[in-house]
């Protein structure tokens, strides 16, 4: 059992009702209601096979990179999950990287119904083997399978996790951070440090007023320049010393963040079915409106 969110589980939760708004027209028999019916199946239907074209085009088309040497911006990674901090799956205790839970009620009409549902917003390390990058997955759409379900009394209980060592695959926007990759800017630094120093008058004076007559000339100035330029200077050494974190997290482009412990194949593969049916629904939702605003199809 899969659990899938985003896109993939609009289509699962859409088609249904799709096939509804083509239906219920019918029983009225209204040519305002099939009109309006229809157009709604279009727009859903172009809205979801353009959202899953889009996935099945970069899961098909990016291809997989070492977390050690991967290109800064749009990459995909495979590797063993591993722990950034312990974590424990709420309903079973198990020891997880990531969990998602969801607890279900039987209503009067012996329906089950959602009551609650969570899931963790943790950070989490992918490892490849060359290096490890964390995977900041609140914001990503998952496909993760192996989930566990079970009824006590009136309830269901559903609960999926990513285990320790679980092999994941992910596909985002990578950056590299701190150490050689930050972005260092020496004079706007001294700027701010000096802006900073500025605002402390009292310890402005103390350290650089030399002559003692409560203004700060140019020499002074001078020597304070000079020592923010040195603190600045040291400051950059500190940063550039410390080791490269690698990040993995949704694009600022609006371009598929996915995580999955399924195999990226099955993964495009689920994403082009579900971009064939919806479009098979926008063509016949097209085939339907043009062929009633024509006069082909009359209503009656």
């Amino acid at each position: 059992m899969a659990r899938a969110t985003g896109v993939m589980q609009a289509s699962l939760a859409t088609s249904p009702a799709q096939l509804f708004l083509l239906v219920v027209p019918g029983f009225l028999k209204s040519s305002t209601g099939w009109l309006i019916g229809l157009a709604l199946v279009l727009v859903c239907s172009l809205f979801l096979w353009r959202a899953n074209f889009r996935r099945a085009r970069a899961v098909d088309d990016t291809p997989t990179s070492k977390i050690a040497s991967a290109h800064q911006g749009y990459v995909e990674l495979a590797g063993a999950a591993r722990l950034g901090e312990a974590l424990v799956a709420p309903l079973t205790r198990r020891e997880c990287v990531w969990w998602r839970y969801r607890v279900e009620k039987k209503d009067s009409r012996n329906r089950w119904v959602s009551e609650q549902s969570d899931s963790s917003d943790r950070l989490f390390l992918i490892d490849d083997g060359s290096a490890a990058a964390v995977v900041d997955a609140r914001q990503a759409e998952m496909l993760v399978d192996g989930g566990r379900r079970w009824v006590e009394g009136r309830r269901r209980y559903t609960e999926w996790i990513i285990g320790e060592g679980e092999r994941v695959y992910a596909i985002g926007e990578f950056a590299s951070e701190g150490g050689g990759n930050s972005h260092l800017d020496r004079k706007a630094d001294v700027s701010a440090l000096l802006a900073e120093w500025k605002q402390r008058k009292a310890q402005l004076h103390e350290r650089f007023d030399l002559d003692a007559d409560g203004r700060i000339d140019e020499r002074e100035w001078g020597l304070a320049r000079r020592a923010a330029q040195r603190e600045v200077e040291r400051r950059h050494r500190e940063i550039l010393s410390q080791p490269v974190t690698h990040v993995l997290r949704k694009p600022a482009d609006g371009r598929p963040f996915l995580v999955s412990t399924l195999d990226p194949a099955r993964i495009g593969r689920r994403h082009r079915l579900w971009q064939r049916l919806h479009l098979l629904f926008a063509l016949a939702a097209g085939g339907a409106l043009l062929g009633m605003t024509t006069g082909i199809l009359p209503v009656r």
